[in-house]
């Protein structure tokens, strides 16, 4: 086990004693191969997606780790996991922590997982060093941070938030093969009370404070050779649905001055998505065509349809908000120069960016100098649960390195000395935490 040392912890009634925390690596990288074998993909993909097989036996598993380590584990209706780890003042708030182990198709190993089996590797390193929490703390395991299979990103850590829009919504949300939502979430052995999902919200103040360990996803620690990343704030992502109507046809019968082409149409969009991204004025701002869908589809047909989804995000609501009007003026703009109907421009989910708290930023960046790691302030561009969590308590969030930056791509990976630090930081700033 590899050990480290040389900071305070102060334990009630202020008294501190210096401890030695041993962190088990080896078994923690098994644990990381372990669960990617509970994937529908070849190794080294992984794609575990809600409610399926792979997904339920992958829960197993942690639920299990989380008993090994000693926690008291209860799920709720929509399968967020939670493991307690009772404190000395129990009557009080806890501390929580993790992440998300749902995988999209053909993505790696690392997205989430981290943050959920590094969570009770740190659990482990605080008991075995003696420490006892004041607050209890809490690791969660957040059912669907991506939007696979029912579109919803973040969808337990959404819930608990309190989202009574979503809760109704998924009442009758289906996914591509027309399963309802609560039809798989039976299958896995949720949603048995019927389908009112309100016992899911939790109340704001529920915890005093979380923080989730997580990859980069991107390669600015690995180019700086920094260990840590601390977050300061998640950016605000926004989902567009936009659709145009052509006239299809022949693609020899119909000439060009004639056409009325979807396709082109969406084609044209998605530049002017780049374009309006790119005239922000602000590094921070992106926006991302993932899918453009063309009907019929066919190599010698003349689009009739397209289908476009539109990501785009920004740590300034304001100025992600003018962007996403920019590109609907471009699509009416579309529909007059090219002939074709706008059938539908939609605004999906449109969230609110989320700043860290001073205080676990704090926290963090305490234990990172008490640990001698390098650390960087930065900001998240991807969102993850932390953006919901951050409704209910202060919140703040921890990176580590990964090769390249790569993510949801099987090449993704975090050595193992990456996760460790990770893990270190994790259970200073969560002993930190329980103990104000």
């Amino acid at each position: 086990m590899e050990q480290f040392s040389a900071y305070s912890i102060h334990e009630p009634p202020h008294s501190s004693q210096s401890i030695s925390l041993s962190l088990d690596a080896h078994a923690l990288h098994n644990q990381f191969d372990e669960l990617s074998a509970f994937s529908d993909s070849p190794h080294p993909s992984v794609t575990r997606v809600l409610y399926t097989d792979k997904d339920v036996l992958a829960r197993r598993y942690v639920k299990n780790l989380m008993e090994i380590a000693g926690l008291s584990v209860r799920e709720d209706a929509i399968g967020n996991i939670f493991g307690r780890w009772e404190g000395l003042e129990p009557e009080f708030a806890a501390v929580a922590t993790g992440s998300h182990i749902d995988a999209i198709p053909f993505s790696g190993k690392y997205d989430g997982v981290v943050g959920v089996l590094g969570a009770i590797e740190a659990i482990n390193v605080l008991k075995r060093s003696g420490f006892k929490p004041r607050r209890s703390l809490e690791v969660i395991l957040f059912t669907s941070e991506e939007p696979t299979r029912f579109g919803i990103g973040c969808l337990g850590s959404r819930l608990l938030s309190g989202s009574e829009n979503l809760a109704n919504a998924l009442k009758t949300a289906t996914d591509s093969q027309n399963t309802s939502f609560l039809d798989a979430a039976r299958s896995a052995g949720y949603a048995k009370d019927g389908d009112d999902l309100s016992s899911v919200f939790l109340k704001k103040g529920a915890y005093s404070a979380f923080v989730e360990l997580h990859i980069e996803q991107g390669p600015i620690l690995e180019n700086e050779g920094i260990s840590i990343g601390i977050v300061t704030a998640i950016a605000a992502p926004a989902s567009l649905k936009v659709e145009f109507e052509g006239n299809g046809g022949h693609v020899g019968a119909v000439l060009m001055p004639n056409r009325n082409d979807a396709g082109l149409a969406a084609a044209e969009l998605a530049l002017a998505v780049e374009k309006h991204v790119l005239d922000s004025g602000s590094i921070d701002t992106v926006g991302t065509v993932g899918i453009l869908e063309l009907h019929p589809g066919a190599i010698n047909s003349i689009p009739s349809k397209s289908h476009i989804e539109i990501d785009t995000r920004d740590i300034d609501e304001e100025r992600r908000n003018h962007v996403i009007e920019k590109i609907h003026q471009s699509a009416i703009k579309i529909t007059k120069t090219r002939g074709v109907k706008l059938s539908e421009f939609s605004i999906i989910s449109q969230d609110p960016p989320a700043l860290s708290s001073d205080a676990v930023i704090r926290a963090v960046e305490t234990a990172t100098r008490e640990l001698n790691l390098t650390s960087k302030l930065m900001i998240s561009r991807a969102y993850h649960d932390s953006l919901f969590m951050a409704r209910l308590s202060p919140t703040g969030m921890i990176f580590i390195p990964c090769y390249k930056g790569y993510s949801h791509k099987p090449e993704e990976f975090a050595s193992i000395q990456d996760v460790a630090n990770g893990v270190k930081v994790l259970a200073s700033t969560l002993a930190k935490l329980s103990l104000q």
